[in-house]
């Protein structure tokens, strides 16, 4: 990657940058919770907001002023603003409103989420929850952290005293809901407990953070739930991996991480859970 110094400063700048937009977002995500909603339905129980439309165009902007030259990935605008396929080039990785079902029920779980791969690797991650007042962030090689003190995944090597956190995800036919429960049964044998925050990106910090120890999802959004979390868990001493035992792939839409002592059980307990 070059001179490793002019690296080091790069990586700093585009942190600060999309942690300004984050904060941004974050104040208008702070207003709204505490406002009437208007709510549109992308699917059956998928939501989107005038929110996550605002969010979006001014993240967006402000990193396009920065960076006009870096490619884009966001949830809700990619056909407007971006691309749908990630290459090796700079690309921000937007979710501008993680968690929407909680926004609209005001049930505090809601972040933006704002990664930067570059030559496809997750590079640069924020989430911030300005709800709670929650911002983790990291950068590749410069380690993860939590309103700016550091933090690290947990040291719980037993899968019978793990909290293991997932999500039910928003389709609701009958095969879908049916594998979803059926691995979830087998899982609570497992493990010590289950927790769904409604937000893949906070669950990943959770990870990074020790509050949680596992994590897996199949069938999310896309990139954008994950692009950030990924590079904080990795940055906290975490492991991101796809729920089969293989390679992370962020445009996959399935992500499985742990701590680093509990992976072999999650991949073992989930390919027993099919």
């Amino acid at each position: 990657m070059g001179d490793n110094n002019h690296d080091a400063d790069a990586l700093a700048e585009f942190l600060a940058v999309a942690v300004d937009a984050a904060k941004s977002a974050g104040e208008i995500i702070r207003k709204g919770f505490y406002q009437t909603k208007h709510v549109e339905h992308k699917g059956q129980v998928d939501l989107v907001t005038e929110t996550d439309k605002a969010c979006e165009e001014l993240i967006f902007n402000h990193l396009k002023k920065y960076y006009p030259s870096h490619k884009f990935i966001g949830e809700e605008t990619s056909a407007v603003f971006g691309t749908d396929e990630l290459t090796d080039e700079p690309t921000w990785i937007i979710d501008p409103v993680d968690g929407t079902t909680n926004f609209v029920h005001g049930f505090p779980f809601v972040c933006v989420s704002i990664g930067l791969a570059i030559g496809k690797v997750p590079t640069v991650g924020v989430v911030y929850n300005p709800i709670i007042g929650e911002l983790f962030t990291g950068v590749l090689g410069q380690g993860s952290f939590l309103n700016g003190a550091p933090i690290k995944v947990s040291s719980q090597n037993e899968l019978i005293k793990a909290l293991l956190v997932t999500e039910v995800g928003t389709k609701r036919d009958k095969a879908t809901v049916d594998a979803t429960t059926n691995r979830i049964n087998k899982l609570l044998f497992k493990v010590r407990s289950l927790r769904m925050g409604g937000s893949l990106a906070l669950n990943l910090c959770g990870i990074a953070c020790g509050r949680l120890d596992l994590c897996y999802e199949i069938g999310f959004g896309g990139p954008w739930d994950v692009a950030a979390g990924a590079v904080i868990i990795h940055e906290a001493g975490g492991l991101v991996f796809d729920p089969s035992g293989g390679d992370f792939d962020l445009m996959s839409r399935r992500i499985a991480a742990s701590n680093g002592h509990l992976k072999d059980a999650l991949i073992q307990v989930l390919r027993e859970s099919e």
